[in-house]
């Protein structure tokens, strides 16, 4: 079984990489990749995250009917590197329904309002999807695939925080963010015009919830590992806020599209894996993971690469050299990753759980 999570795990990472590759593609970096270039969307969001995501919650039920979902959601997206877009969206479509089906499994264990919103956000993803499939706005799909992603992610914080003491004004506002992100991507697969305003509306109100009631308020003043993640997390929280106002500026005047989905995307997502992955991948991989300050190096990359690219604006050599910056940030945190991870356990050790806490 171990054997088959890095495989996995390694296919989502192919595909993350296409998706990277297709998208200097499409930044006018000469790179010969049409198929990656047309798919960078859903290569990164379904074949890289989904797939993760999947396995994580696979891993999580311990059940084997889980793990079709990471390998409906990868096997997908290599359809579409090859060309077959019809049969890989139809395979990539099942992936969301069993991950769905696992998180109805989960929620039964765990009836909790972390694991409700975890199944929200698997069936987002089966929405965007669908909407892919039927030939929908390239806008109305990044909606629920960002919902997805953005859904699962607050599911996991609000896990995380669920044992803090909040007002109780905490509980609403953060429900009213998430009904706000859902009624807009609802409104822009209807065709509406404010959808966007509503859905840039929601992440605003989510980052703003996340910066006040967040646990990484704490952890930030801690030491080693702890301080590393609470800063990525609220990085990844400001370039929320940045989504959301893109977002609602979008509706007005679509210069800010790449602001508005390249701060939510690479900003406020890859944030969240820089901060994760050191816990996640030693658990898949059944490896120990020892921390170091190399991981700042490529959190900084990231932020300053985004920055750049953003700031560009109309000056394509500016945004080329961010996409480049972006793409190296990733490669090198893949780097101190896997120098990071600790050797295998011995036969009869027992599982290896990480080190970091």
């Amino acid at each position: 079984m171990a054997t088959g999570r890095i495989v996995l795990l390694g296919m989502g990472a192919a595909c993350l990489l296409a998706g990277a590759i297709g998208g200097l593609a499409r930044l006018g970096i000469a790179i010969a990749a049409p198929s990656a270039a047309a798919s960078h969307a859903a290569l990164m969001t379904g074949g890289f995250l989904g797939t993760v995501i999947s396995l994580e919650r696979a891993i999580a039920l311990g059940k084997p009917f889980a793990y079709a979902a990471p390998l409906a959601s990868s096997l997908g997206a290599v359809l579409l590197l090859f060309g077959w877009r019809e049969a890989g969206l139809l395979v990539s479509l099942a992936a969301p329904i069993v991950l769905a089906a696992a998180s109805i499994a989960l929620l039964r264990r765990q009836p909790e309002a972390h694991m409700a919103l975890l199944l929200a956000a698997a069936v987002a993803w089966g929405v965007g999807n669908a909407l892919h499939l039927a030939g929908a706005a390239p806008d109305a799909c990044a909606a629920w695939w960002f919902a997805f992603l953005v859904l699962t992610i607050a599911a996991e914080r609000l896990e995380m925080t669920r044992l803090m003491r909040r007002p109780r004004a905490a509980a609403p506002l953060f429900h009213g963010a998430v009904a706000l992100v859902l009624l807009g991507a609802c409104a822009l697969a209807g065709g509406s015009a404010a959808g966007g305003v509503i859905f840039g509306a929601g992440l605003a109100a989510l980052a703003a919830w996340l910066g006040a009631f967040d646990i990484a308020r704490r952890t930030v003043r801690g030491e080693g590992f702890a301080r590393y993640s609470a800063l990525a997390l609220i990085a990844g929280y400001a370039w929320l806020a940045v989504a959301g106002i893109a977002w609602m500026a979008m509706a007005r005047n679509g210069a800010w599209r790449d602001a508005a989905l390249h701060a939510l995307g690479l900003g406020f997502v890859f944030s969240m894996i820089l901060a994760h992955a050191p816990v996640v991948v030693p658990v898949v991989a059944r490896r120990r993971m020892r921390y170091t300050p190399a991981f700042y190096a490529p959190l900084l990359l990231l932020h300053a690469s985004l920055a750049l690219r953003l700031a560009g604006g109309a000056c394509v050599p500016l945004r080329q050299w961010g996409g480049l910056l972006n793409l190296l940030a990733l490669l090198a945190f893949a780097g101190t990753l896997a120098l990071a991870l600790g050797p295998r356990p011995r036969t009869g050790a027992g599982p290896a759980m990480p080190t970091i806490p």
